[in-house]
């Protein structure tokens, strides 16, 4: 991994659309700083189209894409996205599933998690899983006391033991059924919303992350950055950030975004 520090000024200048995580890449230590909220509002201000990509409930993304200086957000590590028209009042979702599979789907994950939470002592329900319509998170850390990467390695197994998908993040291990990725959507929302092509948005978007739920997006932007928290899922990671901020969490995130800033300043300069 590259430092962010040198990402050339011609990649920078390139960029159009900001894709980025949340836990632990955007909140620092569960928070959210004034210096990451302001990083947001400022990309936004200077008219970079700013996407949160996150593995959080659907609950909180509908309060994400009202209330913050964001275009829209994909949630559940993929199962949808939001985009608030704020011109309109409306709130515009797309889901992956359909209604009826979302049901179905719902009791193969009620099964995971009495397993899960019988099978792995230390191992909680999500404290955001009431706010949740597609997948099933547990939480290994966030309210609960660290558990050992055994541990968190027997919850995966355990999901993918009942066909299901899942997904290590700084927190959780969040599973779902259905052939999508944080990824997938964000290709389906790039071409629907903004009209974005493939061959477009590997040119103009930059994706920030800290954890293996953020690999589909590493391995497919060339411009990747993760924030130095990211050394500590390294092993994990078949595919790394192009580039490394210095700044950990949502002091990495903020460092990303001056550095756009201070490019996009220069070539109108």
């Amino acid at each position: 991994m590259i430092p962010l520090s040198q990402l050339p000024l011609e990649k920078a200048h390139s960029v159009r659309v900001v894709l980025t995580d949340i836990d632990d890449t955007i909140t620092t230590e569960g928070m959210l700083t004034a210096s990451a909220y302001a990083a947001l509002e400022n990309l936004q201000r200077a008219g970079f189209l700013v996407v949160p990509v996150t593995g959080r409930p659907a609950g909180w993304c509908d309060h994400i894409a009202r209330m913050w200086p964001v275009d829209g957000i994909v949630g559940e590590n993929g199962a949808f996205y939001f985009r608030y028209d704020r011109e309109r009042k409306k709130m515009d979702q797309h889901f992956w599933a359909s209604p009826e599979e979302l049901k179905g789907n719902r009791t193969k994950l009620d099964a995971i998690e009495k397993e899960v939470l019988e099978s792995v002592p230390g191992s909680a329900l999500a404290s955001d899983q009431a706010y949740r319509l597609a997948d099933l998170a547990i939480d290994f850390c966030e309210d609960v006391p660290p558990l050992p990467e055994s541990e968190v390695d027997r919850i995966v197994a355990i999901f993918e033991r009942h066909g299901a998908q899942a997904k290590v993040s700084s927190i959780h291990v969040n599973g779902w059924f259905g052939d999508y990725n944080k990824l997938s959507m964000a290709k389906t929302m790039l071409a629907e919303v903004f009209g974005m092509s493939w061959e477009q948005a590997q040119q103009a978007v930059v994706y920030a992350g800290d954890s293996p739920n953020d690999e589909p997006m590493f391995a497919a932007f060339p411009l990747s950055v993760g924030v130095a928290n990211i050394h500590a899922f390294e092993h994990r990671l078949k595919h790394k950030p192009a580039y490394i901020a210095k700044g950990h969490s949502g002091d990495g995130f903020a460092e990303l975004a001056e550095l756009l800033l201070n490019a996009k300043r220069r070539q109108a300069v």
